[in-house]
């Protein structure tokens, strides 16, 4: 399993990309979304909604379980991708690509975002 060297990861298992206009993407990692298997459901949080960072925005269902969706920084949600919506398979097999989850506009982010080193390393992936 490889993490992506140019985004950032929570201790929640979110990876977040560069900021580019001051937006952001955001999805699961593939640590998270192997440990919870096949995703059958995803809610994500509404265009215009305001997020915080670490507090719940969605959730992820599975067949094995439901997982909270958290945000890894705080703004204002600017787009919820519906792909995911309407197939939540793509979470499993492409996080870093087509499964990504939402695009936020950023109005603080926390310090203690890991790199991908470090995200491997807190992980074991």
């Amino acid at each position: 399993m490889s993490n992506p060297q140019q985004l950032r990861y929570s201790k929640e298992h979110e990876w977040l990309s560069a900021v580019e206009d001051g937006v952001a993407t955001v999805g699961i990692t593939e640590h998270a979304a192997n440990a919870l298997g096949d995703i059958v459901f995803v809610q994500l949080p509404e265009v215009g909604d305001a997020i915080t960072a670490g507090e719940t925005c969605g959730e992820l269902e599975s067949t094995k379980s439901v997982s909270d969706l958290y945000s890894p920084v705080s703004g204002e949600v600017t787009e919820a991708n519906t792909d995911v919506v309407d197939d939540p398979s793509l979470v499993n097999s492409a996080p870093f690509e087509g499964g990504w989850l939402f695009k936020v506009r950023i109005s603080e982010e926390p310090k203690d975002l890991l790199t991908a080193d470090e995200y491997t390393e807190f992980s074991g992936s």
